[in-house]
């Protein structure tokens, strides 16, 4: 899969990611649209229609009351439970088959944690998720444990994220990819097993750039990023 040309290709590229996982057996999933200033509420909006389908067997979630109602209020009228976190009418129904959290939080996570727990073998899809705020989970033990007995357990079927001169890029089944902006395009430089951060992907960027050495200057920023950024505006309106 290449790279998307814009965020509504994203997110059809996510929505295809996501089914193909799915389909091969994944019950925990994770999808990532990292982009600055991304309204969340349009692209949960764009990314339910292949799953509406469930009807009523799908539910999906906001971090609160608040955002919840205004989904019910911009979405119209849905065959399926939209609802906060901590409302009242939250629990998972027995026959409720597919849950998506929209945009949760780590001051959530707990109480995302504890509904995981209740759908047991039922999918979950987290749709840009914030749970890993060190300040508010920890770094020490607790925070190490929360990582392994919960967040560490979703695969990450879509991820895009714009870097400097690059694009950290996975869709399911491809692995982990890097994509170092070449001109007007990006050139695919790198696969990983796993996602590659800190060190590993430094090493990539580092690698790829002394190859490079001798472009003293690095050309503009176009093609997909300045597209995305024409979306991310639109979608800010």
């Amino acid at each position: 899969m290449s790279l998307p040309k814009s965020l509504e290709e994203a997110i059809v590229q996510a929505q295809a990611a996501t089914q193909a996982a799915i389909a091969d057996g994944y019950a925990r999933l994770q999808v990532e649209l990292v982009f600055p200033e991304l309204k969340v509420l349009p692209v949960a909006q764009q990314f339910l229609p292949p799953f509406e389908s469930l009807e009523h067997k799908l539910r999906v979630y906001f971090p609160d009351a608040g955002a919840a109602a205004l989904a019910r209020r911009d979405w119209g009228e849905k065959p399926y439970a939209i609802r906060g976190i901590s409302d009242l009418k939250a629990e998972i129904q027995p026959d409720e088959e597919l849950i998506l959290f929209v945009e949760p939080s780590s001051v959530e996570v707990q109480a995302v944690e504890q509904l995981c727990q209740e759908a047991v073998d039922r999918t979950v899809v987290l749709l840009n998720p914030r749970m890993e705020d060190v300040a508010t989970i920890g770094i020490g033990y607790a925070g190490r444990q929360l990582r392994e007995r919960f967040l560490n357990t979703f695969e990450s079927c879509y991820y895009v994220r714009p870097l400097e001169g690059a694009v950290l890029f996975r869709a399911y089944p491809s692995p982990w990819q890097v994509w170092l902006e070449k001109s007007e395009d990006y050139e695919l430089i790198a696969e990983e097993p796993q996602k590659p951060v800190g060190e590993v992907l430094d090493r990539i960027l580092f690698g790829s750039s002394s190859d490079d050495a001798s472009e003293a200057t690095p050309p503009p920023r176009r093609g997909m990023l300045s597209s995305l950024q024409q979306f991310l505006r639109a979608l800010s309106q």
